[in-house]
Formats: structure tokens, sequence, C-alpha cells
């Protein structure tokens, strides 16, 4: 197969890069400068939002808090503002994964900060905070780690080797939402405690087995809640900043002297943290408990860390989606040649269309993308293979990609043949449509062109595109040695229609 084209713009020394983190706690954004392949961070912003504090059991988010968010997202906007959209992403992360309708949060979102949001998956979470922590703190590519991120709305655990995550777990346990649900009324009393942590340690024990049979060489702990508790614990003198197993009952025995979550007196705890704590510990000594760790230190990085680095690799040879689609293609037993054959066509039209059709390099790379992966629900059944191809990519946990990048790539997936549902686009954002609807037309001609598997060279395929408009011009002996390839194309139209693209076939 061919390489994969780069979609990044190569990076300069001097040029800045931000990672915007929407955590269910804090919002915090990270700037860095590239410098020699290296990041030199310049500016840091954190604000607590408390965006999980504001979800309801429907899945909807109170007004105070949707306000908060924006406030804070148009902060970070200005600060972000002159820095080309390529070299920003913006992550969200449980809260908004639990929303009903997250694009009515995400738009205005959006127009807060002046760049898109991508929502990403408890596991390419996990993958980013892992990136983050090796990156923060390296270690020989021999020894297995294990990170624990304890975050407002969900928990990761992974386990890595070098730059490499193993194994990806995350829990629907934070220390926002765990405070909320075991001590929603605000008191606290032994007996409670004790119910609280056979539930929470319930959730660790799914895993735990496998973890402790990988095993590890140490342990860290990433993200505010593990920071505050390995402060408490240096503030009672009971470690130097870790966190060990002898240190939590003694912490947990001087935070349940308080009847109330406001009575918290913890030395070392800030007033920002005080509401959440009971949460974080909970987790933090369920987790100890289930996987029998003895001692946790403290990584100062986290997901948005692993965010920037992951943009540093992205478009180039350390682009992790490249080995997930390859990954994906092998265990489908997807047919390189014709995939290929695919994806050269639909190139050759894109590089004739890009520019009228304002597609940029991403766009390019999701076509690729689309076309190795075009034929993947074969392997399930013949009849309406886009369809059940369309439902694995959209739902199987793809390293490197972001819900709305596997959504895209699933709505082409699912329109590369055969009738346009009119809910095919539906998941995608507003600003996502047109390069939406543009790529899928130009995967459906070279799937056409290439129905019969021929491997023969096509002899001409010129395209020009206008405003809504794709003219092909198709060698007239090649075409009409062709009838079947005819017969599609004179029915093409109709399926073009549907993605707002006239089409007009002429032939030289």
């Amino acid at each position: 197969m061919t390489d994969f084209p780069t979609a990044a713009m190569p990076l300069q020394d001097g040029d800045l890069l931000a990672a915007v983190d929407l955590g269910s706690n804090s919002f915090h954004m990270v700037v860095a400068q590239s410098l020699l392949g290296q990041l030199r961070v310049v500016d840091r912003l954190r604000e607590t939002v408390r965006l999980a504090e504001g979800l309801d059991a429907r899945g909807g988010l109170s007004a105070e808090v949707r306000q908060r968010a924006f406030e804070c997202l148009a902060r970070f906007g200005q600060r972000i503002r002159d820095i080309p959209p390529q070299r920003v992403r913006a992550l969200a992360t449980n809260t908004v994964r639990r929303l009903a309708a997250p694009q009515a949060f995400l738009m205005p979102a959006e127009s807060a900060l002046g760049h898109g949001i991508e929502v990403v998956s408890g596991r390419e979470e996990a993958r980013l905070v892992y990136l983050g922590v090796a990156h923060a703190q390296p270690s020989k590519p021999d020894r297995l780690r294990l990170v624990i991120d304890i975050g407002g709305g969900s928990t990761e655990c992974i386990i890595g080797s070098g730059f490499d995550a193993i194994e990806r777990e995350s829990l629907q346990l934070g220390c926002v939402a765990t405070t909320r649900r075991f001590f929603g009324d605000g008191k606290l009393s032994r007996r409670r405690w004790d119910e609280a942590l056979t539930e929470v340690t319930a959730e660790f024990q799914q895993f735990a087995a496998a973890y402790r049979a990988l095993g590890w060489d140490d342990a860290l702990g990433s993200s505010g809640t593990n920071k505050a508790i390995g402060e408490i614990c240096a503030a009672m003198k009971l470690t130097k900043g870790a966190v060990i197993a002898d240190a939590l009952p003694h912490v947990r025995d001087r935070l349940l002297q308080a009847r109330t979550i406001e009575q918290i007196d913890l030395p070392g705890l800030s007033a920002d943290r005080k509401p959440i704590i009971a949460g974080g510990l909970l987790i933090l000594e369920a987790a100890f408990d289930a996987l029998g760790l003895q001692r946790l230190m403290i990584s100062k990085a986290a997901m948005r860390e692993g965010v920037l680095y992951d943009m540093l690799g992205r478009g180039g040879a350390d682009d992790p989606r490249d080995a997930a689609v390859a990954a994906l293609m092998q265990r489908y037993g997807i047919d390189k040649a014709q995939a290929e054959r695919v994806e050269v066509t639909a190139l050759h039209l894109f590089d004739q269309v890009a520019e009228p059709w304002q597609l940029d390099a991403d766009d390019r790379l999701m076509l690729v993308r689309a076309a190795r992966l075009h034929e993947l629900g074969l392997t399930i059944a013949h009849s309406q293979y886009q369809v059940h191809g369309a439902y694995v990519v959209e739902h199987t946990d793809i390293e490197g990609f972001s819900r709305q990048q596997q959504q895209f790539l699933a709505a082409l997936v699912r329109t590369h043949r055969r009738k346009v549902p009119k809910t095919a686009f539906d998941a995608l954002p507003d600003r996502l449509l047109p390069s939406a609807r543009h790529l899928s037309a130009l995967l459906r001609l070279a799937v056409l062109m290439h129905r019969a598997h021929e491997g023969d060279p096509i002899p001409r395929l010129d395209a020009r595109a206008g405003d809504g408009s794709l003219a092909l011009l198709l060698d007239r002996q090649w075409l009409e040695a062709r009838p079947l390839l005819r017969a599609d194309l004179e029915g093409e139209p109709q399926g073009m229609a549907a993605l707002g693209v006239r089409l007009q076939i002429g032939t030289a």
C-alpha cells in the first residue's frame, strides 16, 4: 500500500501548539513551543468548571454550568486566537460523552473557544494520559508501568511500556461524580464509606486479575486528585509526596472525622479541592485494594501533555491512526489490492477538486482511510456490507481517533454505495458536513470505477468541481467497453443529489 499523505504542516522551531482539556472537574490548556523536535511549555491555564456537577440523570446539563464552561472557553480562546487551527486540539471527556445531546453543548462551546472540539472515548483518553506521563517521566523500554488517572467523571487505568499503552481501561468513576453519587447530601460516615468502597472496588475488580497477572514495575498517578492526595500525605508527614498503602487509612480516618463535606479538615488540601476530595480518596483506596498497590508516585503530566505529544506524531511516521487502520484491515481480511486501487483513484479525484471544494490535508487523510476500510463489512455479509462496515467503524475503539473522527469515517463507509440515507451525516457537527459530503462523492466514484476489481489503469479521469457541482470526463472507448460501469454511472447522479452534488459525466 502507499504511504499515508502527511496532514499536518511541518513544525518549525518556534511554532506554538495548544492542547485544551475539557475535563469533568477542571478545564486545562497548555501552550507549548516546538524546539528541535521537543516541546517547551510556555503557558498553562486551569479553571475549575465542575462540568460533571451540572449533569443530570437524563443527560442534560444545567444552564449555570453551561455558562461557566462557555465563559472559561472564551478566555482560553483569547489566548490561542493567533495559533493556526491545525496546531490546536481541544478534547472533551466523560461528561460530554454522557450528554444526551452533545451537539447542543459543543456548538456554542466551539464558538466560544474559536476552535473545533473533539469528544474522545475513555480508552482513547487513557492512551493520551499514558502518553503524557511517559514523556514526562520516561523509563526503560523493558519496564512496565501502571498509570492511574482520576478525573472528575472517569478514572483511567493503563499498563504500558515505553510510550506504548498495552492495556487500557476507563471506569465511570470520577472525583466529582463519585462524591455526588455516594455523598450527594454532603453527609459523611464510616458506614456510608464502607458501603461505597465495596461498590467502587467491585468496578476495579472487573480487570484487576488481568492487570495483576501482567504486572508492573512502578505505578504513577496523574491529574489533580492524585496530586492533592499526595500533598495531603506529605502535609500529614506520612510520605514525601507519593501515596503509599499504609498512608491511605490515616488520610481516610482524618477525613471521616468530619461529619459533612464542608467540615473536612485535611492538611495541605485546597479549598477548591475540598468539595470533591471524598470521592477521589474513595476511588484511590479502592484502586489500592483491588490492584494490590503499595506505592503510587505522582506525575505532573496528564492527558493535555499527551495531546501535545500526539500532535507531534500526527501526520508523520508516528501517527497512531496509521497502525490502527492497518490493524482493522488485517482483522477483517480487507482486500489490500482493491483498497489501494480505490485509494489511488479517490486521491486522483481529490487533488483535482480540493481547491474549489475547500478540502484540506486532513480531509485527504480521511479519504485515504475511508478507501482502505470501505469493504470492511464484507467479512460480516455481502448484503448491505456498507451498513455493517459503518457500524464497526463507529462503535469500535480505534486508537488515535476521536468520536467525531470515527463518526465521520463511518459516514463515508456507510455512503460509499447504494442509496444515501437522509440520516447518514446526522452525528456530525455542521462544520464538518460540507467536507463529509464531498469526500463521500469522491469515494463513491472511486469505488464505482473499480467495481470489477480490474488492475488496469484508467486512461482518463478528469474532474472539475464548482459550487455544488462535479463534472467528470472519461475516455469514450474505455467506457464503452464497460457496459456495467456505464450503467452505474448513468444512475449515479441520483445518489450524488442526496449529497448535494450535481454530477455531469462526459467522454472524449
